[in-house]
């Protein structure tokens, strides 16, 4: 069995499809129930003010620290009894740490859907289990008689810890979670190219048009036309089917990520990163679109 039958296996799970059914809404409701300030911390733990997705971040911090517990302990059990208070201290730090990866990883997990949400809640409950085994292991540390049996559970919890770390891994680089889906082989047009006839594009309205290879979404509100990449840059929904905002701004379709038809950076997640933005101009009753170029250029 290779590594993408095991994950086809996970993803055919029932119980866990049963377990996603009543833990997702759950989550997603939470955040609703808070209004703006749940908006306000849903951003922030999915890392939206930074530009990048803060869960991953936040993961390097139990898993340097088990890792570096683990060589510790090994040395311990090697008769090095010196570094008993180095890897206490390292199971700490990596519980805490694990405390701020699982509400990110929540909140980034209760934007996907199908096969990721399954693999994703795998990767959750392994990362708890661990998590347990951590919090057992840091309690019998402290009793006499039991340091062999503590280090024994840190060790099989550095097993299901690499396990979920392996699961993650595959959400990432596979099912591209967290990945920003605008970063394509394809190049973005840098020169003007028309892309619409001005009068087939009506106010307060949105369309998907071509640039080339590039889904380019057009949207005219009140008078003015703004363009951005058609493809959300969270998990690639087509913006040109979401909702046309007040505020000047588009709500994906798929996970409601909002953005700025402005400048096109992120108002509200999951997403993390900006849509890429285009210059418009109107020549000979056609709308022109090209990337925006940086200031710098």
């Amino acid at each position: 069995m290779n590594a993408e039958d095991v994950m086809d296996t996970i993803a055919k799970q029932e119980w866990l499809k049963a377990a996603g059914d009543a833990i997702q809404p759950a989550v997603i409701n939470t955040y609703k129930a808070g209004g703006k300030t749940g908006q306000k911390i849903k951003n922030f733990l999915h890392g939206t003010w930074l530009g990048h997705p803060l869960h991953p971040i936040i993961t390097d911090v139990p898993v340097g620290s088990w890792s570096a517990a683990a060589v510790l302990d090994g040395l311990e059990l090697l008769g090095k009894n010196k570094y008993k208070p180095g890897a206490d201290a390292a199971i700490v730090i990596g519980l805490i740490g694990a405390a701020g990866a699982a509400v990110s990883g929540i909140t980034d997990w209760s934007g996907t859907t199908k096969k990721k949400r399954q693999i994703g809640l795998m990767h959750g409950i392994l990362n708890v289990g661990a998590t347990a085994l951590y919090a057992t292991s840091y309690y019998l540390r402290k009793k006499e008689g039991s340091r062999k049996t503590a280090i024994g559970l840190a060790m099989l919890g550095y097993g299901i810890t690499s396990a979920a770390a392996y699961l993650g891994g595959h959400l990432v680089y596979v099912e591209q979670v967290g990945v920003d889906h605008t970063a394509i082989s394809a190049e973005y047009p840098q020169d003007f190219v028309a892309v619409l006839p001005e009068n087939e594009l009506a106010d307060n309205s949105m369309k998907s048009v071509k640039a080339g290879e590039i889904a380019v979404l057009l949207a005219k509100k009140n008078g003015e036309i703004f363009a951005l990449a058609n493809t959300c840059s969270h998990l690639g929904g087509p913006l040109c089917d979401g909702d046309l905002l007040d505020n000047c701004a588009v709500r994906c379709p798929w996970h409601h990520s909002v953005f700025s038809l402005k400048d096109g950076s992120v108002i509200d997640g999951p997403a993390t990163e900006p849509q890429p933005k285009f210059e418009v101009q109107i020549a000979n009753g056609q709308i022109e679109v090209r990337l925006m170029k940086n200031k710098n250029d």
